[in-house]
């Protein structure tokens, strides 16, 4: 199976707050110019998957496509109560325990890695058994991480261990092509 996934445009957010299932707007020019890229390169007629979250939804409901399918387990993690706060005003003991066991520690009592992981690896395995040659997903930077670690066959732990281990590189609006 191929997976085209799509990180989406970037959020309105002031720089340097943290935010995961926080439904953040995208500018309208963001989008335009995110839509007007990928609808040069994608093939019209794929299955499309969308987080539900505003800044995915948006830019998938404007892709030509087979069907659009929003799915709750495609959303970023939830941070819980450091959600749209300073990344500075987080006490730091507490980004520390997170550092120290990014798997399993909840960040601000919201949601781990690991329980992301699970319901990203059941999104991932309920389209794997549908046997589609290929789907479009449009996304957020952590959960195309999950994707691409359940995509290579690793377990849960594998996958929040690789997903946490290290900083990400895929800027807004970037494509990730993986296949099987």
């Amino acid at each position: 199976m191929r997976l085209i996934l799509v990180r989406h445009p970037k959020p309105l957010v002031a720089p340097g707050l943290c935010y995961g299932r926080t439904d953040l707007a995208v500018a309208p020019d963001e989008l335009a110019r995110a839509r007007d890229a990928l609808a040069a390169t994608l093939a019209p007629g794929l299955p499309l998957f969308s987080s539900p979250l505003r800044r995915c939804a948006e830019l998938a409901a404007q892709l030509p496509c087979a069907s659009l399918s929003v799915d709750a387990r495609l959303a970023e993690i939830d941070f819980g109560n450091w959600e749209m706060r300073s990344w500075d005003d987080i006490p730091r003991a507490e980004v520390d325990a997170w550092a120290a066991d990014v798997a399993h520690y909840r960040p601000g009592g919201g949601e781990s890695v690991l329980q992301m992981a699970a319901r990203v690896a059941a999104f991932h395995d309920e389209l794997a058994q549908r046997q589609t040659a290929a789907a479009l997903v449009v996304c957020h930077a952590g959960t195309m991480r999950l994707l691409a670690a359940r995509h290579a066959g690793l377990p849960l732990r594998a996958m929040a261990q690789q997903a946490a281990g290290a900083p990400h590189q895929i800027a807004y609006g970037q494509c990730l092509i993986l296949d099987s």
